[in-house]
Formats: C-alpha cells, sequence, structure tokens
C-alpha cells in the first residue's frame, strides 16, 4: 500500500471541559484548524461552562499513563502539550512518559479557571515545578503563573522578561510569559525567552469576554507548529495570531466568558469558494433583468460579499471595474474578486461590526421614488449627512464611509436594511442595500427596479 507524507500527529494531555471552551476540547480544535492530527490523554473530568467549575473528577494515573502509551506507542507523538494535570500522580506520570518516548513538549502550567477555581492542588505544583518544567520544549504561563513560579510580581515587561529566564534557568528549552493579564499598556505582548535571547510579540489588546480557552489555544497552537517542524520562534507566531483572531471571533455563548475560536481562520479560507460562487449568481441575476439598469447610479453599482469573520478589505469579494450599463442592461466589467472592491467593501466591514450576520452590499441610484419604494416593502431605512462629517474625520484617509455608515447605524440601534446620503461637494447621493448575502442583496434590488418600472 502506497502512503503519502507523513501527517504531523499532535498529542494534549489535560482535563475535559464540559462546557467545550477550554481543555482537549479547545486542544484538538486547535490542532484541526493548524493541518495537524489531534490525539488526547484525559486527566481530568470536570463539569464546568462559562461561569464556573462545579465538579471535578481526577482520572487515575494509570489510566493516564495508558492513554500515552497507546498512542505514542502506534501513532507516534510528533509534539505535545499539558494542560491540567491537578495532582502529584499525574504530574508524575506525565515526566515518566515524557521520558520514555522523548517527544517535545508544551507545559501551559494551568493553576486556576477563569472562574477562579483551582485546577492544580497545592501539593502539586512543587512537582510541576521541579519535575516537569525542566522537561519542557516551550513552557507558556500567563503573568499570574509566572508570578506563582517565580515569586517575581510582574507588571511590566522587564518583569515578564525576568520571569521568562528565571523559568528557563529551571531546565526549560524555552519559556513564553503571556501579556494578556497583568501587563499594561495598549499592546498585549508575549515575551519568549529562548536560547539567551528575547523575543517580542504583539497583537492589539481586545476588550472582549470570548476567552475562556485561550491558555489552552495557545499552548496547543505551538505544539502543533511543533509538530510540523516549526522552530520555537516561528511556532509562538504562529500560535499568537491564532489566538488573537480566535478571541476577535470568539463565541459569544453562556453567561459567563465565551470560548475563544480557534477555528476561525480556517472557517474564514475555507468558504472563499462559497463566497466567490454567491457573487457570481448574483451577478447573473443582476445582468439577467434589465430593469436593474434604472438602478445604476453615474459612479457605476458594485456588489461586495464579506467572508466570515472578515477584517481586512482584502476578505471581501467585489466587481473590479464595477458594474456598467452595456446595451440596455447592467454589466459586470469583469469577474468578481477579493480585494477589488475599497468603498463599497468598507459599509460591509462597518456594519460587521455591529451585526457579523450583514455581509454583502450593493450601491444603487438616489431617489425620492427609490426611497419610497424601500419604505413601501418594509425595509429599515436610515441615512447620513455627507455635510456634518468632522474636519477630523475627513482628514483622516478612508474614514468618510466608516463614520457615515457609524451615524446610520446608531440613529436606529441596528443595522438598517438601507442606508443611504444626499452627497456633498463632488460627492454623488447614493443608496447602499445591505443584506446577509450577495444573492439577497441582489433579488432585494431587482425588486425595487421592478416596483420602479411600475411606478
Amino acid at each position: 500500500m502506497l502512503r503519502g507524507r507523513k501527517i504531523p500527529c499532535a498529542l494534549t494531555i489535560a482535563g475535559s471541559d464540559s462546557g467545550g471552551g477550554a481543555g482537549i476540547q479547545a486542544d484538538l480544535k486547535t490542532f484541526a484548524a493548524l493541518g495537524v492530527h489531534g490525539m488526547s490523554a484525559i486527566t481530568a473530568i470536570t463539569a464546568q461552562n462559562t461561569v464556573e467549575v462545579t465538579a471535578v473528577h481526577p482520572v487515575p494515573p494509570e489510566i493516564v499513563k495508558q492513554q500515552i502509551e497507546a498512542v505514542a506507542t502506534d501513532i507516534g507523538v510528533d509534539a505535545a502539550k499539558t494542560g491540567m494535570l491537578y495532582s502529584t500522580e499525574i504530574i508524575k506520570v506525565v515526566v515518566e512518559e515524557v521520558k520514555t518516548h522523548g517527544f517535545p513538549v508544551v507545559v501551559d502550567p494551568v493553576m486556576i479557571a477563569k472562574s477562579g477555581a483551582s485546577l492544580l492542588r497545592e501539593d502539586a505544583k512543587r512537582t510541576l515545578i521541579n519535575e516537569l518544567i525542566p522537561l519542557a520544549t516551550v513552557v507558556t504561563p500567563n503573568a499570574m503563573e509566572a508570578q506563582e513560579i517565580t515569586g517575581i510580581k510582574i507588571q511590566d515587561i522587564k518583569d515578564a522578561e525576568l520571569a521568562a529566564r528565571k523559568i528557563a534557568e529551571l531546565g526549560a528549552k524555552s519559556v513564553v510569559v503571556k501579556g494578556g493579564h497583568i501587563l499594561q499598556g495598549g499592546k498585549a505582548v508575549d515575551v519568549l525567552y529562548y536560547d539567551g535571547k528575547y523575543h517580542y510579540f504583539e497583537s492589539e489588546r481586545l476588550e472582549s469576554k470570548t476567552t475562556h480557552g485561550t491558555g489552552c489555544s495557545f499552548a496547543a497552537a505551538i505544539a502543533a507548529e511543533l509538530a510540523k517542524g516549526k522552530n520555537i520562534p516561528e511556532a509562538v507566531e504562529v500560535a499568537k495570531k491564532v489566538v488573537n483572531m480566535g478571541i476577535k471571533f470568539g463565541l459569544n455563548i453562556g453567561r459567563g466568558f465565551g470560548p475563544v475560536n480557534p477555528m476561525a481562520e480556517l472557517y474564514k479560507e475555507a468558504s472563499k469558494y462559497k463566497v466567490l460562487k454567491n457573487v457570481k449568481e448574483a451577478i447573473k441575476l443582476l445582468e439577467y433583468n434589465p430593469e436593474v439598469s434604472n438602478l445604476v447610479p453615474e459612479v457605476r453599482m458594485n456588489l461586495v460579499m464579506a467572508l466570515p469573520y472578515a477584517e481586512t478589505l482584502d476578505d471581501i469579494v467585489g466587481v473590479d471595474g464595477r458594474i456598467t450599463i452595456v446595451n440596455g442592461r447592467a454589466k459586470a466589467a469583469a469577474c468578481p474578486e477579493f480585494g477589488v472592491s475599497r468603498h463599497l467593501a468598507k459599509y460591509v466591514l462597518t456594519a460587521m461590526k455591529y451585526d457579523s450576520s450583514i455581509r454583502a452590499a450593493i450601491n444603487i441610484r438616489y431617489s425620492m421614488d427609490i426611497l419610497n419604494i424601500c419604505k413601501k416593502l418594509g425595509l429599515s431605512v436610515s441615512f447620513y449627512d455627507r455635510r456634518k462629517e468632522p474636519e477630523e474625520i475627513k482628514k483622516i484617509e478612508g474614514m468618510s464611509v466608516p463614520w457615515g455608515v457609524e451615524q446610520a447605524i446608531k440613529s436606529i440601534g441596528k443595522v438598517p436594511n438601507v442606508i443611504y446620503h444626499e452627497g456633498d461637494w463632488g460627492k454623488e447621493p447614493m443608496i447602499v442595500l445591505l443584506g446577509e448575502n450577495a444573492i439577497n442583496v441582489a433579488k432585494l434590488a431587482i425588486k425595487i427596479a421592478k416596483n420602479l418600472v411600475k411606478s
């Protein structure tokens, strides 16, 4: 039987989170998102949700040992990560297995849950510090955990550097002190100490309650990249991006801290074909219905649709050259592509901040007749006055549209179906239709166009 290239395999040695946000559930999602086969050795079963941990049942150490041996002796472990280990006895078993099989291991020194519940018995802390950390390829404490391990109060980058080096002196090959908890400033800075040098990984500091499982996903992402053969700084850089996006597009579920979404980038990439197909079908609808030509403005029309979790203009499909009129019909100048729309794409990006289900838009000619039709169809309509745009906004390139869209949304308290403005010096008045996908907004435009012809 012919075999292809070996599939990277990573092992998580951690607790189970019944809420699906942290522990092995987060780890396996992260492994899958990064193209690595995930395996698990469960150390404890927890009863928890987004608010609290209500029960912990540790798995017998011998069963933990057998889980690791089962996968290591057959499938093989390219890299592993540890999470909740709970007891001295479980830690000693993990130490034994790491020594026996020699796989690289990322140690996430989990001590306390986000809810405040203890996930590591007090008597097990010294075992973790003295026996497991010295075997680690990477240790990934947050600032509070690093403080617990070293006794160093961490308030700034210098403190994080000192703590990282002190943990490395225990024997760990490298240490990342994560900056999301205590370190202050406009950026969340993770400090990596590796091979006698410091590396810094910055990201925007996100104010979010979808942070449950961030530490698990971070360590799992590092393990996944190590399993794929990446070096330590490369692995940490990928992990930083995975977690930052996972927080930004986390899952708002439950009453407490919702889970991070390590699958966000995978979902975004996987949706590209569907989005392109949706826009192509929508263009066909517009071109097939001659009435649409009555909606094309002087600056021409465009139709755009965003990927889920879109962040930039490159995540939005539009028509290069826009949609014009040829022989009395709307006609796209080119095939839809990513990143070719600037103006209309900003409508969608801004709207998605308030309602992530709104991912498509089309601009049409402004007239009172068209606005009246929109209202008769029961569409929610809002507007903004370009003449009231603050001077400080006008001075910033590309900020006029986001400002206007936000004004329109705030004036009615939601993302409307229709946003319009009456123009300004050198700016044509315009109506923009918003919806969940390109086909929907195209059908809405066609409906408006047919009603306009009848009126």
